[in-house]
């Protein structure tokens, strides 16, 4: 009922809802049924957000539903009430809730005391909804990552690259994070994953190397914005076309947007792969319907008529 984490899923689910997502794009528009019919859906956002916003609403509304957009400013979230009282109150009036916001356990605790569908729309400590949409740009452009070295580079601690790390603990895919050194896993998080087909590396050119696919992201999340110390490791991060030379003929890049071009992609880089970027984009779209249509058996959503 409930999607929080990559970490709280698992290969079967994500393959699922892979499949679903894939489906539910070949059929956009036709689809045979609307599982959402009737039902209201909260969005809830103390971060901001332009894809992660637009792409629930129309999802939501694809599937027939309807959608209440609340901020932090429109509900007593942002007056201190805690969240379990506003996940007990909201439970009782709306079907399901998307939640973007700053704390993990904030999500898990909506999820226990509303008794109602809550998905992670993004916290620091996690983004699956953004993995789904990346793996399913890789089965497009790529068929699959079977036999495909996957590279992250960038802040190697932060909700992308966690989210990353446990699609690749249950799908089996090699996966290489290239970070400065501050800003790689704790050797406890590390114990925690348990997956020896993901390595660390403080050395970019070396995670690149025969990588099929690059992907990156801002060098400082929401929340993170002015602090220049951290910032200015980064420096030889940034995905290029030097950098580019390294990986296999058949590379793409992906960036999960907003990027901030000459910082972690350049200008060039980014235009050269936009038509992968911005399809990655667009799969946010599909996989987050394939979240929010799960409950109901493929069969009775899918339209199956030529």
């Amino acid at each position: 009922m409930n999607l929080l984490s990559i970490e709280q899923s698992g290969a079967q689910q994500i393959d699922y809802l892979l499949d679903l997502a894939a489906d539910l794009k070949a059929t956009r528009g036709a689809h045979k049924s609307q599982p959402l019919a009737g039902q209201t859906w909260a969005i809830i956002f103390t971060k901001a957000s332009t894809r992660t916003r637009v792409s629930f609403e129309v999802g939501i509304r694809e599937l027939g539903g309807s959608v209440m957009f609340l901020s932090k400013n429109d509900i007593q979230l942002g007056r201190g009430e805690p969240i379990k009282d506003t996940a007990r109150v909201l439970g009782s009036m709306v079907h399901g809730a998307v939640i973007r916001t700053y704390d993990q356990q904030d999500v898990v605790d909506f999820a226990q005391f509303s008794g109602i569908p809550t998905i992670n729309a993004l916290t620091d400590e996690e983004h699956p909804c953004q993995i789904l949409a990346d793996l399913l740009t890789i089965r497009e452009k790529l068929g699959g990552w079977n036999d495909k070295k996957i590279v992250f580079i960038g802040d190697g601690d932060n909700n992308m690259s966690r989210s990353w790390m446990w699609a690749a603990k249950y799908l089996e895919f090699e996966l290489v994070i290239a970070a400065p050194e501050s800003c790689l896993p704790s050797e406890d998080y590390m114990t925690h994953l348990n997956a020896p087909n993901v390595t660390l590396t403080t050395d970019p050119v070396e995670a690149a190397k025969d990588a099929h696919v690059i992907n990156t992201d801002v060098w400082l999340s929401m929340g993170q914005e002015g602090q220049t110390e951290k910032e200015a490791l980064f420096g030889s991060y940034q995905v290029n076309a030097e950098l580019l030379t390294h990986c296999a003929d058949d590379h793409i890049v992906l960036h999960c947007l907003p990027a901030y071009r000459e910082k972690e992609i350049t200008e060039e880089i980014l235009e050269l792969h936009a038509d992968t970027i911005f399809q990655q984009a667009e799969n946010r779209l599909h996989a987050q319907k394939a979240v929010l249509a799960r409950i109901d058996p493929i069969d009775s959503i899918l339209h199956t008529n030529p």
